[in-house]
């Protein structure tokens, strides 16, 4: 190759990247760097249950736990049968925590209710979704609403207790508990339980008062106005004013009987509708007979007393036991009554004695006299107790049955005993000839005028001879007699005062007489209408059956 020929070329490709790359590629760093950002910020999504989405709006409705935003409503729609409403919520990143299975969530809003007025500050700024935090060891997402605020809030320290009923709507939630007069707690949930068929009333008791609570403790239904009638007149309590419009319940101690404070939560005590129930938790140790009465029951009630000379000693349970069989019909003519008598009311304390030791006593003071009776405890009412006695005079019986109870031997009431008297007096005042009586009497009245109606002319006929001249002449020791006479037949004649006086009180006895028939009548009739009146009012029928 020649020295003055070109030399070639060579071409070559540099490998360079250009910078302008680096801006997307930083770009798109950062942007993957906010998407992890924002998915750690984001805290789990839960569903809550509502009855409806009244105040409810997405992206706006927060929910909030102490005032404080933990989370955003994010969706709501109806459920498959329109039944409810189900909001989906997005949570903070932190409140994982916080959504354990006892969680609670409820709607703000305006409310006015037994607890007062409140959730007026969100007539501004809108309806929101309160979270009370949990602290169960389950961790949960799906959540139902309560329809009220708790009554405790979250950070509230005190004692939960349950109190059972056979009866429900006895309580509400938010009613008061008082303790002598002052509301330490309030009602908090109510529920019923299908199983025992018992209805649950919890309570939550505020700290310090929750220490009040004692093992022994009774809870009473609170009543706004007590009022009571006794011997020494009328006894009128009246609670605050809370309790006179919305109930509630009291609980108290009893003094010889302060046991040990309550630490369990949710320990469970009966609930009792008064007082008097409370006390009646001492005698639950009892016998049970059937009292046999021949007179009418009528004013007798179910929880009358059973006393033993103004002593209590039981409590009527029902009446009557049952209605007579079509066998049996009314030709028994006793009234069953189902009795108890209570062991506590018999000894003062319950170690003194047995239900088997009561009933062997029982049954020797039958065979010694002891009886029931039924006496009136009200004659404004007409109601009746049980008296109980030992009658010396009575012959002694032979313990029986009645539908498997023993019978509680009876004899006739002193009204009955009054009523058989009465009878008896009537019936021989009955038996009295009356009206020929008054027939007799009218028949001698009549003879009697007669009889006066001729001494009058007797009378006229010697005035006349005396006023003659023949007469005049006589000496006068014989006219002075004649006048005597004539004075003497005045006496007895219609205008005298004797027979005036005679005459009126025959006739007051005969009218006295004619208006007394119709009421010897009504007493033969109706004996008992002395004392009852002659109302003609059924006897209420009792119910049947036996419990």
């Amino acid at each position: 190759m020649s020295d003055n020929q070109p030399a070639e070329a060579k071409v070559q490709r540099l490998k360079q990247v250009s910078p302008i790359w680096i801006v997307p590629l930083v770009a798109l760093a950062i942007g993957i760097w906010m998407f992890v950002q924002y998915l750690n910020s984001q805290g789990p999504v839960i569903t809550i249950r509502l009855p409806n989405a009244s105040g409810i709006e997405v992206g706006k409705t927060a929910i909030k736990s102490l005032n404080v935003k933990v989370g955003v409503v994010t969706k709501v729609q109806l459920s498959k049968d329109y039944s409810y409403i189900t909001v989906t919520a997005q949570m903070n990143n932190d409140t994982g925590r916080m959504l354990k299975n006892d969680t609670l969530f409820w709607v703000v809003k305006p409310r006015i209710g037994k607890g007062g007025v409140s959730g007026l500050d969100t007539l501004l700024s809108g309806s929101y979704i309160e979270m009370q935090p949990g602290e169960g060891k389950k961790d949960k997402n799906h959540f139902v609403a309560l329809d009220v605020p708790p009554v405790a809030p979250a950070d509230a320290k005190g004692l939960r207790v349950i109190l059972t009923s056979r009866e429900a709507g006895k309580l509400g939630v938010g009613d008061p508990v008082l303790y002598d007069g002052f509301t330490v707690g309030r009602v908090e949930k109510v529920s019923f339980d299908i199983n025992s068929k018992r209805a649950n009333y919890q309570l939550f008791i505020f700290e310090p008062y929750d220490s009040l609570v004692r093992t022994s403790s009774n809870f009473i239904l609170a009543s706004g106005v007590q009022v009571q009638m006794g011997a020494e007149g009328f006894n009128v309590k009246i609670g605050s004013l809370e309790s006179l419009i919305t109930g509630g319940v009291t609980f108290t101690t009893p003094a010889d009987e302060q046991g040990t404070p309550q630490l369990k939560q949710k320990a469970y005590y009966r609930l009792y509708d008064t007082r008097t129930a409370v006390r009646e938790k001492m005698f639950e140790q009892h016998l049970d007979f059937v009292m046999l009465f021949s007179e009418s029951i009528r004013g007798l009630k179910a929880g009358a007393p059973i006393e033993y000379r103004g002593i209590q000693i039981g409590t009527v349970q029902k009446v009557p036991l049952r209605l007579p069989t079509s066998q049996e019909g009314f030709t028994s003519k006793q009234i069953p009554v189902l009795v108890r008598i209570d062991l506590g009311r018999v000894y003062d304390r319950s170690d003194e004695g047995t239900l088997a030791s009561l009933k062997t006593n029982l049954e020797k003071e039958f065979k010694q006299g002891l009886r029931a009776t039924l006496k009136t405890g009200n004659l404004l009412t007409g109601a009746l107790y049980v008296g109980t006695d030992v009658y010396k005079a009575e012959k002694p019986i032979k313990l029986m049955t009645y539908d498997g109870y023993e019978v509680f031997p009876t004899k006739a009431g002193d009204l009955a005993e009054v009523q058989k008297q009465l009878t008896n007096l009537l019936n021989k005042f009955n038996k009295l000839p009356v009206e020929d009586t008054l027939n007799s009497m009218t028949a001698t009245l009549k003879a009697s005028e007669k009889t006066m109606a001729t001494m009058q002319k007797t009378i006229n006929d010697l005035d006349r001879l005396l006023k003659q001249k023949d007469t005049q002449a006589l000496p006068g020791d014989v006219r002075a007699s004649l006048k005597q006479i004539q004075t003497t037949l005045n006496g007895f004649g219609p205008d005298a005062a004797p027979y005036q006086n005679l005459e009126g009180a025959l006739t007051r006895f005969e009218a006295v007489m004619t208006e007394l028939q119709p009421v010897l009548r009504q007493i033969n009739e109706k004996p008992n209408s002395l004392v009852f009146g002659d109302e003609k009012t059924k006897d209420p029928v009792p119910v049947g059956g036996r419990k």
